[in-house]
Order: structure tokens, then C-alpha cells, then sequence
């Protein structure tokens, strides 16, 4: 069983860590272990290059920690503003003993509402919890999910990076 270790204790992020690798190498098994390290970055990072920053600090610093896993996931979620509208994504950034890759998650548009009270300093979930009227959305659903009726949820917008940044893992040949 190959042991992966994710760089956060929210079970969002560790649930998308996970089912990218099982979807990816479905004859394979795979746990998971979840550790707390920094990001180094804002509490919420408002650039792209920040976000990806926070994940990759928080990959580096899960491998320092746990040396001995197969692979390493770190995933950080960020806002940035684009022609006047506040946009939100991830970065994920996977490390094995033999490699490294990253992708993006793709971007949606925030609510003005929301967009509000993020510029005043509020995180995106928190955001999200006051708008919606709901509470802990980041470890759930997320901004995505509460705007989609939960077509799309953050599990699944991460898991989809996640795939995409284990594309040179699959196909190491051609890497």
C-alpha cells in the first residue's frame, strides 16, 4: 500500500488527494495521512502566484515531515481579481521520491457579495458561511459547490487538479 501524505487536516482536500490517485491507478492502494504544516502564505492568499506559493510551501514542508510517505500533495485554494471581478481556483503541487508536477484548478466567478467582504479581509469560506447562511462550507462543499447546488464541490474541483498534476505520474515516460 503506497502511503500519501496531504499537506492540511481538512478532510476536503485529503478526500480529493485520494480519490485522484484511486481514479488515476485504480489497481493500486493508497492511504492517507493528513498533516498540519504552514503555508507560509495569507490565510487567504489573493494572487495566483501566491496560492501557488502556499502549495508548494505546504508540500515541501509535509515531506520534511513525514520523509518516509510514497507521495506528497499539497493543495492550497486562492482568490484573485480579474477585470474587476474576484475569481477563485486552487494550485496543487505532488511530489514523489522520483518527481514533481502542479496544476491549476479551474476558476469561477465569486458573488459581489462575497467578493465584499473577502477585499474587506474576511476568508472565502468565512465569506461563503455569512452569505449563504452556513457554517464550516470550506471543509464541505465550499464556494463551488453552494453556487452549483453541489454539481460541482470543492472535493471535486481539487480532484480534478489533482488528476491533472498527476499527469507526468502516469505517463512518466514522457516526462
Amino acid at each position: 500500500m503506497k502511503k500519501i501524505v496531504v499537506a492540511s487536516l481538512n478532510p476536503v482536500k485529503a478526500d480529493a488527494v485520494l480519490g485522484a490517485f484511486e481514479r488515476l491507478f485504480p489497481g493500486e492502494d493508497f492511504t492517507v495521512e493528513t498533516v498540519s504544516v504552514p503555508s507560509g502564505v495569507s490565510v487567504q492568499p489573493m494572487t495566483d502566484l501566491e496560492t501557488r506559493q502556499g502549495a508548494q510551501n505546504r508540500v515541501h514542508r509535509a515531506r520534511e515531515a513525514w520523509p518516509d510517505a510514497d507521495f506528497w500533495a499539497g493543495v492550497e485554494g486562492g482568490c484573485e481579481i480579474q477585470d474587476g471581478e474576484l475569481v477563485a481556483f486552487a494550485w496543487v503541487e505532488v511530489f514523489s521520491r522520483e518527481r514533481e508536477s502542479k496544476a491549476r484548478a479551474a476558476a469561477f466567478r465569486l458573488p459581489p457579495e462575497v467578493q465584499k467582504l473577502v477585499e474587506a479581509g474576511l476568508e472565502l469560506g468565512d465569506a461563503d458561511d455569512r452569505v449563504f447562511g452556513k457554517s464550516n462550507s470550506k471543509q464541505q462543499n465550499g464556494a463551488v459547490g453552494l453556487l452549483t447546488g453541489n454539481v460541482e464541490t470543492r472535493t471535486s474541483l481539487y480532484e480534478q487538479a489533482v488528476v491533472l498534476a498527476l499527469i507526468p505520474f502516469k505517463n512518466p515516460a514522457l516526462y
